[in-house]
């Protein structure tokens, strides 16, 4: 990570600041970016953002601080330049940033959707669209350098999490925008790929089953610690990484592969169906089980 510039968003709390410390560490050149907002995305601070700069630069990184809103379209444009005026060009984009306003569907309102697709989606979008268009350029200038974008998925919806349909849709929308992304962005020398993390933080406070816990103590390892995300992250990132187009779920010490969207079954005939015909052949697609490939998937499903 040696000289890297990176920049994080989100990166004021949680997994994005244990993201912006280790890249510190490793040696890149870290913008840290964060809105300072709430859980619920609501206010700004700017503290969050300048606690983790300072800490950077105190144990002897280069670190600048980033307060915009990723979710809007001249904000992130701001935030891609700021990164290449303070350290002349930019390698690493980690779109972390999120909020929650979980509730089910029926009682969800049209805001409460709106806010958390907006701050997901259209927050992986903005940045990524600028960092790419930036690399198109320099690309066609003759400047071949390893880029890499490392996009932030969930279980939550990859294996599906009741309350959070809002939540649970941009975040697999995420995982197929990396896929696709990684496939435009690949003769410009840009690596993409996304992690769905599962660590401690103050957005899984807020469901039930993560309310006991506590964020661990810094220098004490749990599963569950936001530290444990960020090394996969970290490789990722680095120049002579080969990984581009994929999705992982990264969890305590392992790092789970994804597989893509794939067909396991079929009905066929040749002309057109009847409903009649399609209530016989098809109506055991009911019965098909998946292998998820992890406990978890099982956890967050209602069957």
């Amino acid at each position: 990570m040696a000289d890297r510039v990176a920049i994080i968003t989100g990166a004021g709390r949680g997994i994005g600041r244990e993201h912006a410390l280790l890249f510190a560490r490793e040696g890149a050149k870290v913008v840290v970016n964060d809105l300072g907002g709430s859980a619920e995305g609501t206010g700004t601070d700017q503290a969050p953002a300048q606690q983790v700069v300072e800490e950077i630069v105190a144990a002897g990184g280069q670190a600048v601080a980033n307060y915009d809103d990723i979710a809007d379209w001249d904000g992130a444009q701001r935030l891609i330049q700021q990164a290449i005026d303070a350290f002349g060009d930019l390698h690493v984009l980690v779109n972390n940033a999120g909020i929650l306003r979980d509730r089910m569907l029926a009682n969800m309102s049209v805001e409460e959707w709106d806010a958390v697709v907006r701050v997901h989606l259209r927050g992986h979008f903005c940045p990524t669209r600028w960092a790419a268009a930036y690399w198109r350029d320099q690309s066609k200038a003759g400047a071949e350098v390893p880029r890499a974008i490392v996009n932030t998925s969930s279980t939550s919806g990859l294996f599906g999490n009741q309350g959070q349909t809002n939540y649970g849709a941009a975040k697999t929308a995420i995982a197929t925008f990396s896929i696709i992304a990684d496939a435009e962005l690949g003769r410009y020398g840009v690596r993409v790929n996304a992690i769905a993390p599962a660590a401690a933080t103050r957005l899984t406070a807020t469901v039930p089953r993560d309310t006991p816990q506590e964020t661990p103590p810094e220098d004490h390892w749990t599963p569950r610690h936001p530290a444990n995300i960020s090394p996969f992250v970290a490789y990722l990132s680095t120049a002579s990484c080969p990984i581009h187009g994929r999705v992982f779920f990264v969890s305590g010490g392992d790092v789970f592969l994804f597989q893509p969207f794939a067909i396991v079954d079929k009905v066929s005939k040749e002309g057109f169906w009847t409903v009649e015909e399609l209530e016989s052949a098809a109506g055991r697609f009911a019965d098909v089980e998946f292998d998820l490939g992890h406990p978890m998937a099982g956890m967050l499903r209602r069957r």
